[in-house]
């Protein structure tokens, strides 16, 4: 008995469910954690005294690590499994906060905010490969969807918290407030966290039969006396084929820059609107809410996107998402000064900005072959990254060129159209072609050349 077959194609069940639970309740912690600083800095840069290169840079740190998770601890998924490297992830997480916490000078909190980005870096690309495993084909965009509305509703929810744990304990009780609930879902994780189906079967590691029948038992299938078969052709489990060969280069490529475009913009908006916005007003709670309603409008995007879905090709509601949010930025610019009118533009802005990043975690996995799938999707994760980390310090040198912020909201809703154009050009790779991500290159019987029914 194939497992894979019946997560695939039966309805999901609730221990699959249980497991979408899990990692859409670390991507809440993860969504706060990434996005901590652009709370703390109004407060920060007031006590410190920090200009705002220096706001930058510290704004910075953070993503400086997840590349480098991404890089580095992402490819471990497909080494010594999905279960192991969200351990190891959590536990450098509540290091890195925990170090936040105490920091004592800028240099400090900055190492420290990069050391805690490495863990996010590989945990956010190891999570929403389990959720696309422990899916099935017909409600696995959907499933994706509401798994990405956790990265901004924990900004949201955990920004609400941290404005008043901040307000009565000072900027290092938001840390500390991290570091706890970091380590409770450690504790949740080892746990009751399984390991992928697709990867006990695909690299078969030490126990794998006994780890796959508990599975098994706890979806309420028959015990197997041996595992299935591996599927990926023994080319695309190496890394180089998997990723650039033949059709898979382009759309590496494609979904490379599309990405990159997009978080440079999701993180203009999430990490410098709070601050201008302080500016403009000198209240820093005018600020803290505006970066809530961001993440608010987030949720709202993800939800979209997976409503989407259902009618579209997780690909073509993405592109949508694109292009709305160059629409939303450059209304944003308009209307930036407008407090009032700024608010709710907020919505609208994180809307499609944190909606995006759902989709690009929704369509990543399934490009990549089982076996490759962790290094795919943690190489998007660090490309994007390292084109992100020029977003926050340009800002601030380029405000420091006397840019206003209207300009930079303009020239980020251009880079959104970007994205929305990279986006459309990797759904026209599928033209004619399988969507089957172990034989890329397979035509597609012209019946099914241009599906309605969401990919995997």
């Amino acid at each position: 008995m194939d497992i894979r077959t019946h997560i695939r194609t039966q309805p999901m069940r609730r221990y699959q469910i249980q497991t979408i639970a899990i990692c859409l309740v670390l991507s809440m912690i993860d969504g706060f954690e990434i996005l901590i600083m652009a709370f703390v800095a109004p407060h920060l840069s007031k006590e410190w005294n920090l200009d705002a290169v220096q706001v930058g840079y510290l704004l910075s740190a953070g993503l400086i690590g997840m590349a480098a998770g991404a890089f580095l601890l992402s490819p471990l998924a497909d080494k010594i499994g999905r279960r192991p490297t969200t351990i190891a992830c959590l536990v450098l997480i509540t290091i890195g906060m925990g170090l936040s916490a105490i920091a004592g000078d800028l240099e400090q909190l900055i190492v420290y905010r990069a050391f805690a980005g490495i863990g996010i870096g590989g945990l956010v690309a190891n999570l929403n490969i389990l959720v696309s495993e422990n899916s099935s084909d017909r409600r696995r965009g959907t499933a994706l969807g509401v798994y990405g509305i956790g990265l901004p509703a924990g900004v949201a929810i955990g920004g609400a918290i941290s404005g008043v744990l901040i307000a009565q304990y000072g900027w290092r009780s938001a840390f500390v407030f991290g570091t706890a609930i970091t380590a409770l879902m450690l504790v949740i994780v080892v746990r009751s966290l399984p390991e992928s189906t697709e990867f006990l079967i695909e690299k078969r590691p030490k126990n794998a039969l006994s780890q796959y029948n508990k599975i098994a038992a706890r979806l309420g299938y028959q015990a197997s006396t041996s595992l299935p078969e591996p599927t990926t052709a023994s080319a695309a489990r190496s890394v180089r084929s998997g990723l650039f060969a033949g059709v898979m280069g382009r759309r590496t490529v494609l979904l490379w820059l599309g990405y990159s475009c997009l978080v440079a913009a999701f993180y203009f908006a999430n990490t410098w609107t709070p601050k201008l916005l302080t500016d403009a007003t000198g209240d820093p709670n005018i600020g803290v809410t505006a970066g809530v309603l961001i993440n608010v409008g987030g949720v709202i995007g993800a939800l979209g996107f997976a409503a989407l879905t259902l009618v579209l090709r997780p690909r073509l509601a993405n592109m949508i998402l694109m292009f709305g949010g160059a629409v939303a930025f450059v209304a944003y610019a308009a209307g930036f000064e407008l407090v009032a009118l700024g608010m709710v533009l907020s919505v609208a802005v994180g809307m499609f900005a944190n909606g995006g990043i759902a989709g690009f975690y929704a369509i990543s996995p399934s490009i990549y072959p089982a076996a490759i799938r962790g290094t795919g999707v943690g190489v998007m994760i660090g490309v994007g990254r390292l084109i992100s980390i020029v977003a926050p310090i340009l800002t601030g040198y380029l405000l420091k060129l006397g840019w206003a912020p209207v300009d930079l909201y303009r020239l980020f809703g251009a880079v959104l159209v970007l994205a929305g154009v990279f986006v459309f050009l990797l759904d026209r790779s599928y033209r004619g072609l399988s969507e089957n991500p172990e034989t890329p290159e397979t035509v597609a019987p012209a019946s099914i050349e241009e599906p309605t029914v969401p990919a995997r």
